[in-house]
C-alpha cells in the first residue's frame, strides 16, 4: 500500500506540472497577450468588436475651461463606446506644449495622435516624414462632413495631413453705439474707412483700439490689405516664392497701411500696448473699432465688458481698385489633428482623431474658441454666441477663399521677419518699397 501512495503522489504531480502547463500556453500569459495584441490591432481599422485593446495617446493644450471640461466629457464619451480602444491625454500649456512637441517628434516619442498648428508649424513635420498623409482614409465620408476649405492650410504636396477642428477669421469689430451717437455709416470701401478714422479723431473717438507691442495684432492689418490688393492667390503664389513680394500689389497694401496711421486710425502708443490691453480699451466702450481675429470677439462678449451686446461683426473694408475678392479673409483652418506616421495603430488613430476634431469644432464653435471647420448642423444655435454666429455668417459663409495669417503660414524666422518689417511699416520707420524689397531679400531670395 505505502509504494501505491507514493506511485498516485507522483501521478497527481505529473498532472499538475501539464495542466500547468497547458494555461501558459493558453494565451493567457500577460506579455505574451499584449505583443499579439499590438501586432492585430495595428493591421485592424476597428478593434472594438474584437478581445484586442490598445491605447491610444493624445497630447493638447487645453489647461483650462471651458475646454478643458469638454475634452475630458468627449474622451469619457469615447472611452466608453470603445472599451478596446482606449485614449489617453496628456495637456502642456501652449508655450510650454509647442517646444515639448518639437522636441518629441525629433525624436521618435511623439504621441499616436498629435495637436498642432496649421501652416509653417507643422509643415517641418511632414517634411521630415514624421506625419501620416490621411488622403486614403478621407474617401468614407469625411470630406462631405467639413467646410470648404477646412483642409486648405494643413495641405502640403497635394496631400492632406491633419484634421483641423478650428478655424480664424478676419473680423471688423464696430461699436454701434458710437457708431449711432455720431451718425457713421460703417465703412464698405477703404476710402470710406479712412473718412470715418477722420470723423472720429476730430470728435476726440479713438477710431481703432491695437496693441502692436505683441507685433502678430498689428500684422493683421497688413495681411488683409494685400489680400484687398492682391487677392489670397496672389498672397499664396509670394507665400510659396512663386511670386514676388516686391509686386505692386503688396507695396500698394503697405502704403494703404501708412496712411491709416496718418489719419490717426490708432491711439498715441499703440505700439507699445500689449494686445490684451488693446482688447481691454476696447472693451471700455469708447473706441469705435477693433480688427483683429474672432478669437478676440470673446473678450467683448463676456461679463463685465463694457461693450457686451453692442458689438457687430463685418467684412474689412474692399479697396476700391484692388484685385482681390470682397469676401476673401485671412484665416482658415489654424489648429489641427495629426496622426503620427510611426504609430503601432494608424487606422485606430486616424478614426480617433477623425470622432476628436468633429467633436473639438463643435466644442470650441459653442465656447468662442474658434470658428468650427465640421458642418455643425448638429449644434444648437442658442447654445453659440450671437457675435460667433454673425461672423459665421457675414464673413465665412460664402467667401471665395481664406489665407492663413502669415505668422502662421511662414517657417519659424521667416514669421518673425515678417511681423518686424510690418511693425517698422507701422512706425515709419521704413517705406513700403523698402518693406517690399526686404521680404523678398530675407524670404524668398534664399528659397
Amino acid at each position: 500500500m505505502g509504494r501505491f501512495k507514493k506511485l498516485l503522489v507522483i501521478g497527481v504531480a505529473l498532472l499538475l506540472v501539464l495542466s500547468m502547463g497547458a494555461c501558459s500556453s493558453s494565451g493567457t500569459n500577460p506579455s505574451s497577450s499584449s505583443s499579439s495584441n499590438n501586432s492585430s490591432a495595428s493591421n485592424s481599422s476597428d478593434s472594438s468588436g474584437s478581445g484586442e485593446k490598445i491605447t491610444l495617446t493624445y497630447w493638447n493644450i487645453y489647461t483650462s475651461d471651458p475646454l478643458k471640461t469638454k475634452v475630458k466629457e468627449m474622451l469619457d464619451k469615447w472611452n466608453q463606446d470603445n472599451p478596446n480602444i482606449q485614449i489617453e491625454q496628456s495637456i502642456t500649456e501652449n508655450d510650454a506644449y509647442k517646444t515639448k512637441i518639437k522636441a518629441a517628434i525629433a525624436a521618435n516619442e511623439a504621441p499616436d495622435i498629435i495637436q498642432s498648428w496649421c501652416g509653417g508649424f507643422s509643415k517641418p513635420f511632414v517634411d521630415a516624414g514624421k506625419i501620416l498623409a490621411l488622403d486614403d482614409y478621407l474617401s468614407d465620408g469625411t470630406k462631405d462632413q467639413v467646410l470648404p476649405g477646412a483642409f486648405d492650410n494643413i495641405t502640403y504636396n497635394g496631400k492632406i495631413y491633419g484634421l483641423t477642428y478650428s478655424g480664424q477669421a478676419s473680423v471688423l469689430f464696430v461699436n454701434r453705439d458710437i457708431f449711432s451717437k455720431y451718425n457713421v455709416q460703417v465703412p464698405t470701401t477703404f476710402n470710406d474707412l479712412i473718412n470715418v478714422i477722420k470723423t472720429f479723431k476730430s470728435n476726440g473717438v479713438t477710431p481703432f483700439a491695437l496693441g502692436n507691442k505683441d507685433e502678430w495684432p498689428g500684422m493683421w492689418y497688413y495681411d488683409l490689405l494685400a489680400v484687398r490688393e492682391g487677392g489670397v492667390q496672389l498672397c499664396r503664389d509670394a507665400l510659396n516664392s512663386k511670386a514676388s513680394f516686391e509686386d505692386p500689389a503688396f507695396i500698394r497694401a503697405a502704403q494703404k497701411l501708412q496712411e491709416m496711421v496718418d489719419a490717426g486710425a490708432f491711439a498715441p502708443g499703440f505700439m507699445g500696448l500689449s494686445r490684451d490691453e488693446a482688447t481691454a480699451q476696447f472693451c471700455q466702450g469708447n473706441v469705435a473699432m477693433y480688427f483683429g481675429g474672432n478669437f478676440d470677439g470673446a473678450a467683448f462678449e463676456k461679463e463685465g465688458s463694457g461693450v457686451k451686446g453692442k458689438v457687430d461683426a463685418y467684412r474689412f473694408p474692399v479697396i476700391e481698385d484692388g484685385k482681390g475678392d470682397p469676401t476673401e479673409y485671412i484665416g482658415g483652418g489654424a489648429n489641427a489633428l495629426l496622426v503620427n506616421a510611426n504609430t503601432k495603430h494608424k487606422d485606430e488613430a486616424v478614426k480617433a482623431a477623425k470622432y476628436l476634431a468633429k467633436q473639438l469644432s463643435n466644442a470650441q464653435y459653442i465656447t468662442a474658441g474658434g470658428l468650427p471647420s465640421w458642418k455643425y448642423d448638429d449644434v444648437d444655435p442658442s447654445q453659440v454666441d450671437p457675435l460667433e454666429v454673425q461672423i459665421m455668417k457675414n464673413i465665412v459663409e460664402g467667401a471665395k477663399d481664406s489665407v492663413a495669417a502669415w505668422d502662421l503660414y511662414l517657417e519659424g524666422n521667416d514669421a518673425q521677419t515678417h511681423k518686424d518689417l510690418v511693425a517698422q511699416l507701422f512706425a515709419k520707420q521704413i517705406t513700403p518699397e523698402e518693406y517690399a524689397k526686404q521680404m523678398q531679400e530675407k524670404i524668398n531670395a534664399s528659397k
